[in-house]
């Protein structure tokens, strides 16, 4: 890529701890992320709350980390990434102080908004390795980083109710807490300051009207299976999503410096890698949605295998090994590959487990091994996705460019996620446990998302090597580098 020629050179041994503390802080992130879903009812025990008000512990979380993203990355592509890294860095640590030490509901909800500056942590990590990895390790770099956040979520979800049982619901907050601070103190002694950065300044009404297409969008999805679809209040949020995420457009658009350059989302492979991740992370999250619950159901009512709380975690550890497995050899099956194949074979691999699961979820031994098939075709798809994305773009925008990437993921993976839920309990009484039929319809769903995440990695444009010097120099003019064959 041009931009590249003036890439920043770097020491391997300083390269390699770079790395860690990446590795460290995006833990830390997935971990936050996934923590607290299986605990939620002991929260709203022991915060003597509603249901609702403990699935605002999630739900706050999600709407900060996803107005938080894209705007500290692009402040990172402004004022230098490892310095807004450890700006997000402190608000997971107060965050996590707080939550750590909450006694009633609303502190706690205060405290996973401030935890949500989070999110920023995966688009600066990209920004971070695009600018001092060498660049043949760019992409594997990128891969790991992308699987080890789903991954670390997954893990999350599995070992959240484990810290509960063992250590009580604060150390949800006080591991994290010091990993971050560690992460903390290593970014500000190992992460080298940006070798380049951007120019202009942050577009407040851009990032205003960001806020409140993703704030609308993600209270709509999340209170949906809940508060009902067609209920005034949801169907007024995602209307208002409607209306303002045209609004920002149009605004983007007619600004000189716009918080997201349109003519950069336009660019076909970033909408087209943008499209896949959106579909593909619907069964990425759906899955551990619906597997503990399902596990947990008494095999006195026709299906599920009567697991406890913890053990129902542990059913989702395969599926987040083999994420992070997958992210692991990224780097050498794209060199094999390509990207674009390698995002195609992971979708492929992710549908073929997604369908199996569909067919059959009648013993233990199916669940496990098709979650691992499940998650080595995600971790695949993300990574070498998310690597696209990077390549794709201008070096000065990487931060901006993963963070929209990010969210689109996040309001991909939420939006299936709910409505996979909502399958699952359409029509089923309060109290009552979902026939087995529902679960297998739910499944249906995640496969049938996998299905046109497929088809749309065939649409992500297989760009040449040997690009003549005048299209080049054509395509650059404009700020846009050509990609490598992906």
């Amino acid at each position: 890529m041009p931009d590249d020629l003036e890439q920043a050179h770097v020491s391997p041994v300083r390269f390699r701890a770079t790395l860690a503390v990446l590795f460290l802080a995006v833990s830390a992130y997935g971990l936050l992320q996934g923590l607290v879903v299986p605990v939620l009812p002991v929260i709203q025990r022991q915060m003597h709350t509603s249901q609702t008000g403990a699935a605002w512990v999630f739900t706050a979380f999600l709407v900060c980390s996803s107005v938080a993203t894209p705007i500290l990355g692009r402040l990172g592509d402004i004022f230098g990434k490892a310095r807004m890294m450890l700006v997000a860095l402190g608000f997971v640590a107060a965050g996590s102080i707080l939550a750590a030490l909450a006694t009633n509901i609303l502190v706690l909800v205060i405290a996973r908004v401030i935890q949500g500056a989070s999110g920023a942590v995966v688009p600066l990590s990209f920004s971070i390795v695009r600018d001092e990895a060498p660049p043949r390790e760019v992409i594997g770099a990128i891969g790991m980083l992308s699987a080890l956040l789903a991954a670390s979520g997954g893990v999350g979800v599995a070992l959240g109710g484990l810290i509960v049982v063992h250590l009580g619901y604060p150390w949800l907050f006080w591991i994290p807490l010091a990993m971050t601070l560690v992460a903390g103190v290593a970014t500000r002694l190992v992460v080298p300051a940006s070798p380049k950065r951007g120019s202009g300044r942050i577009s407040w009404p851009g990032a205003l009207s960001l806020t409140a297409w993703l704030v609308a969008l993600l209270l709509g999805v999340s209170q949906g299976p809940e508060w009902g679809w067609t209920s005034p209040a949801v169907i007024a949020m995602l209307a208002g999503a409607a209306v303002a995420i045209a609004a920002w457009v149009h605004l983007e658009l007619r600004t000189a410096e716009p918080l997201v350059d349109m003519r950069m989302m336009r660019i076909p492979e970033v909408w087209t890698t943008n499209l896949v991740i959106a579909t593909v992370s619907v069964g990425a999250y759906a899955t551990f949605v619906l597997i503990p619950p399902f596990v947990q159901t008494p095999r006195a009512d026709g299906y599920g295998f009567g697991a406890g709380v913890v053990v129902s975690g542990l059913y989702l550890l395969p599926q987040s090994g083999m994420l992070f497995v997958a992210g692991l050899m990224t780097g050498r099956v794209a060199r094999l590959l390509g990207l674009r194949r390698t995002v195609i074979a992971g979708s492929v691999l992710s549908l073929g487990g997604l369908v199996v699961l569909a067919l059959s979820h009648k013993s233990p031994w199916e669940i496990i091994g098709e979650g691992a098939l499940i998650g080595f075709g995600f971790g695949f798809a993300m990574s070498a996705a998310s690597s696209i994305v990077v390549e794709a773009v201008p070096r000065s925008q990487t931060g901006i460019a993963t963070g929209m990437n990010a969210n689109i993921r996040t309001i991909g993976g939420s939006v299936g996620a709910q409505v996979a839920v909502t399958i699952v309990t359409a029509g089923v009484v309060l109290g009552r446990v979902p026939a087995g039929a529902h679960y297998t319809r739910a499944f249906i769903f995640l496969a049938a998302s996998a299905g046109i995440a497929m088809f749309a990695s065939m649409l992500i444009p297989a760009v040449r090597r040997n690009v003549p010097p005048a299209a080049a120099a054509a395509a650059t003019s404009k700020g846009y580098p050509l990609a490598e064959e992906t």
